[in-house]
């Protein structure tokens, strides 16, 4: 049923929001050089490697390591970079990894390929079992600010209370998250 609802729902968001996709690939390829997307290799369900397109928010030649590992983020921002992470509009290309069945809507955040600590600890929890999310437990209680311990136990408990309704609440959730702002660093 999950995958079923997945399908549904992305074809349905791909729709309502083309234009606003349309509008942010211009503004990407207009105040930066470079590709309008950003694949990034992370981690899927069992620990299997997948692509994952973003709009890209950082200028090419960024350090393919996660955001809070840079020396300084800000300073790798493409001009809309910032407006972008702060809003979630990179994320909207992920609506083809949902169709795709690489991810779905509601599950852990894809790890990315080089983050050993994190991969190690959700395997030890069953984690890598799921199939990643666009949004999570994890991203509703924290998202960037978390520790990488904090949100395995975050993961392992939407592990073991995943359901229909469940997710329906992360997706509310994050809506207000993102129309607030709330826990992005960068």
């Amino acid at each position: 049923m999950k995958r079923t609802v997945d399908l549904i729902l992305a074809a349905v968001a791909g729709i309502i929001l083309l234009m606003p996709v349309l509008l942010v690939a211009l503004l990407v390829r207009l105040t930066s050089q470079g590709p309008v997307l950003y694949w990034s290799d992370r981690v899927g369900r069992n620990n299997i490697i997948f692509k994952m397109p973003k709009f890209r928010s950082m200028k090419i030649g960024t350090p393919a390591v996660a955001t809070h590992m840079l020396s300084d983020p800000g300073g790798y921002l493409t001009p809309v970079g910032s407006f972008l992470r702060k809003t979630s509009l990179d994320e909207l290309p992920q609506l083809w990894s949902i169709l795709k069945g690489d991810m779905s809507f509601v599950g852990p955040r894809p790890a990315l390929f080089n983050q050993h600590d994190l991969i190690a600890l959700r395997t030890q929890h069953g984690v890598h079992e799921l199939v990643p999310g666009l949004t999570g437990w994890a991203q509703i209680n924290g998202r960037d600010e978390l520790p990488i311990p904090q949100k395995v136990v975050l993961d392992a408990e939407y592990l073991r209370r995943r359901s229909f309704w469940f997710d329906m609440k992360i997706i509310f959730l994050t809506v207000i998250k993102v129309i607030r702002q709330d826990s992005v660093t960068h």
